[in-house]
């Protein structure tokens, strides 16, 4: 009796796993681009570079995953900002390592970047800067359509700048990260601004308070960064 119950739970855990879009994936094409796509509980991220880090596109946006459909609503889409406020949706083939989307002439392999999650895994918007003083300044509105989000898987990590308002893109950035003892440290892999920041690595103090993400270091340019970054809740 315990062995059959034992086998009946291992065959839910396996299949809700099986249905959770949540963590990194990666697709690659046919010319040797990389591709990683990102799900938290309520964002998603989609990053391209070629081979030796030159940015290509990215999009992002809400999701939906029902039954076997994914809706994906955009914020920003790099490749054609007319798509920005649209939604697509995508028939899916899911297990535990791979995913296939297929939508009319659209279809899409992928296979999972990573597994598990850390401190920091999900989405976060920017919320505020420190100042000089130590206190945290003015906070930027949630509802603004003026926003900078960040998110993470257990390895991988994308943030992107945009006003879904008016379809502006701002840039966005990608790559590997690590957090230990109180360090977060960023490996980028592609950089739209400036794709010569590829293969550099920042080392920042990380600290959680709450929904609150504390992050101090130096940025791409040299420069202080003391930043605090709030859970995304929508």
């Amino acid at each position: 009796m315990r062995i059959a119950l034992f086998l009946v739970f291992l065959l839910f855990f396996s299949m809700a796993f099986a249905q959770t879009l949540t963590g990194a994936w990666k697709m690659k094409t046919s010319n040797g681009n990389e591709v990683i796509k990102i799900f938290s509980e309520n964002y998603f991220m989609t990053g391209a570079c070629t081979s030796e880090g030159r940015f290509l596109y990215a999009s992002g946006g809400t999701y939906t995953f029902k039954g076997n459909t994914l809706t994906e609503t955009y914020d920003f889409f790099t490749a054609d900002s007319t798509v920005t406020g649209t939604s697509r949706s995508y028939a899916v083939k899911l297990s535990r390592q791979s995913m296939n989307l297929s939508s009319g002439t659209t279809k899409e392999e992928w296979s999972r970047a990573d597994e598990g999650a850390t401190v920091l895994s999900g989405a976060w918007r920017f919320a505020a800067r420190v100042n000089d003083n130590n206190t945290v300044g003015e906070r930027r509105s949630a509802d603004s359509p003026r926003q900078t989000i960040k998110i993470l898987s257990g390895k991988h990590f994308q943030w992107a700048a945009f006003n879904s308002q008016t379809k502006q893109f701002m840039g966005t950035g990608g790559g590997t990260y690590t957090v230990t003892d109180g360090k977060y440290t960023e490996n980028i892999r592609f950089f739209s601004r400036d794709d010569s920041r590829s293969g550099l690595s920042l080392t920042f103090d990380c600290r959680i308070d709450g929904n609150d993400w504390y992050h101090k270091g130096k940025g791409t340019t040299g420069n202080p960064v003391y930043e605090v970054w709030e859970r995304l809740k929508r």
